[in-house]
């Protein structure tokens, strides 16, 4: 019988929670990152690179490449394998360096 990662380490998470993506609504759960969250929703690029405006999303995981910068709750350039999902978080698709709303 095969069994969750959550079952397996008997891990009670709380209730899932929205947040949403370019306005569409995403599942999240308690602990998960913003990256993880929309992973789990199919959701595989949320940032395009300033030169060519080739997709991204999260390729190391960790904080360190910057692959997965995407525009979350109006702040640009946030790195979201590292940003906690939090209910209600709006996340939009970052547009090459991601400064256009800083005027710069």
């Amino acid at each position: 019988m095969a069994r969750t990662p959550a079952e397996l380490v008997g891990a009670q998470p709380g209730p899932p929670f929205q947040i949403t993506f370019d306005g569409r609504a995403v599942t999240a759960l308690p602990g998960q990152s913003v990256a993880a969250a929309l992973w789990g929703a199919g959701i595989l690029a949320w940032r395009t690179t300033r030169g060519s405006g080739r997709p991204r999303g999260a390729f190391c995981g960790i904080g360190q490449c910057y692959d997965c910068l995407a525009t979350i709750n109006g702040e640009p350039n946030r790195r979201a394998c590292l940003v906690p999902a939090r209910p209600g978080d709006a996340i939009t698709t970052q547009e090459g360096h991601g400064r256009a709303a800083l005027g710069v």
